[in-house]
Order: structure tokens, then sequence, then C-alpha cells
């Protein structure tokens, strides 16, 4: 059984995946945070991204990584370029330090939120993101690219949508992806052979999709879930619009117009 690491293990989508990927992996948990809830096959050492020691001690001898360690919303510019520009780096140059061959990178859905909802895109459209958090992972992805090709540190960079259990609101119908969908494209990207650099939208099956997800498709990926089925309940709670014309027009939503997100770590 593989050794794998979750940074941002604290968090909502870490708990998530812990759930799906329990007996798969041996999974070492890492955060800045502590986490007491340790369960059988898991282990936890604390980590900051933006350390280069934390991140060389957190990748030692481990087969892969899930990185989704970071500031996970739109933020103040320092926190952002300390968490999710040097705090990448930092992971990406220990798991070269380390050995480690295969990294998952979770990028968002924001470095293309300014793409309208009109357009439907893949992952060869140039990014556009919608603020200093989709800026950063845009930068993360440069930085999968440059370690693949110069270092042979392969990456599966997921563009998340929204992971939750259901959609919430009209735009995650578009966006939503479950925790066991997202589950299974971490495994194709830690197992898959001779993966280099690929790039996969984390949506699960979506009628009122924006993304063409082809590339996920061609590398296995078959989605269980589908937000459709939780459409009339979301339409019947929520209007379909939400007053701001730019995140109504956009693939970013709210993140095309706000300076500040709550921080849901906090």
């Amino acid at each position: 059984m593989k050794t794998i690491l979750m940074t941002g293990a604290s968090g909502g989508v870490g708990t998530f995946l812990r759930k799906e990927l329990a007996n798969r992996y041996r999974l070492r948990l890492s955060d800045m945070r502590p986490i007491t809830n340790i369960a059988a096959g898991e282990s936890f050492m604390a980590g900051d991204c933006a350390s280069p020691d934390d991140m060389l001690r957190v990748t030692a001898g481990v087969d892969g990584i899930i990185h989704l360690g970071g500031y996970s919303v739109e933020g103040p510019w320092e926190t952002i370029l300390q968490s999710n520009i040097i705090g990448t780096y930092n992971l990406y140059e220990a798991a070269r330090r380390n050995g480690v061959k295969r990294v998952i990178f979770a990028t968002s859905n924001h470095a293309m939120g300014f793409y309208k909802r009109t357009e439907r895109i893949d992952h060869t459209a140039y990014p556009k993101p919608d603020g200093r958090y989709g800026l950063s992972k845009m930068f993360g992805e440069g930085v999968a690219r440059l370690y693949a090709d110069k270092y042979d540190v392969s990456s599966l960079c997921i563009r998340i949508g929204n992971v939750a259990m259901q959609p919430i609101d009209v735009r995650r119908l578009s966006i939503w992806i479950s925790p066991r969908d997202l589950a299974q494209l971490i495994g194709i990207g830690l197992e898959y052979p001779d993966l280099r650099f690929e790039i996969v939208y984390g949506a699960s099956d979506n009628a009122r999709g924006w993304w063409d997800n082809a590339n996920a498709h061609r590398l296995g990926y078959r989605p269980v879930d589908r937000s459709e089925d939780f459409a009339a309940e979301v339409l019947r709670a929520h209007p379909a619009t939400t007053g701001d014309a730019m995140a109504d027009a956009y693939q970013g939503g709210g993140f095309c117009t706000a300076e500040m997100v709550e921080n849901p770590a906090k």
C-alpha cells in the first residue's frame, strides 16, 4: 500500500477525501492545524507550506502527494503569496529533492473564472484568473509544468469546481463535484501509468456544466454523480441570478468582483 502525503488535510476537501481514500493508501496528513481524530492507516505531521524545511520533512519517504494546502479563497496578496505561491513552489521543490515522482495539484476553476458562462472551455483554454487566488492557481499549474518537464515530477492538475455532498445553489449546478468523483480523479492521478503533466476539471456529470472534460475521460474518469439530480430542489430554493451582473455573467461568480472572501478555515 502506497504512502500518500495530503497537505491541507484538516480542510473540508481533505476531510472528504480521508473517508474516500481510506483503505486504499496509507495517508500522511499534514496541516498547520493539528488533526486529532487520526484513523487507522493515517498519521499526522504538522507543516506549513510556506516553510521549505517543513515541506522537506513532510514529503520525505512518500510515494505521492495530494497538495490541498494553501489559502482557499480570495484574500490579501501577502497571504496568497506566502500560502499559495511560495507554498506551492516549496512543495514541488521538496518533492524533487526527496525523489517523489507523482503530485496531485488541487488547482481551481478560479484560474479560469473570467470566461463567460456562455463559453464552453476545455483543458487547453488559456487561463483567465478572476482574482489573486485564481492567479496563484495559474502559477501553481505553471510550477507543475516546469517540474514535470525539467525534473520528471509528474502532475495531475485538477481544476476543482465545488466539492460537497450536493450542489447548494444555481452556480454550483454547473461546477459541483462529489467527494467520490473527486477521489476517483485523484486515484487516476496517482496510478495512471506514464502520466507526465495533465490538466482536468474537477466536476461530476453536470448537464449544466461549462467545461469539456474530455481529457479526464481520456484518462479513464467516469463520474458517477450528477448535479441534475438536485436541480429541482436548488431551483426552488434559489433565484437564478444574484443581482451582481458581472458575477452572474462569468464562470468565477462572486470571485470576479470580490476583493475578500470569508476564509472557510476560520
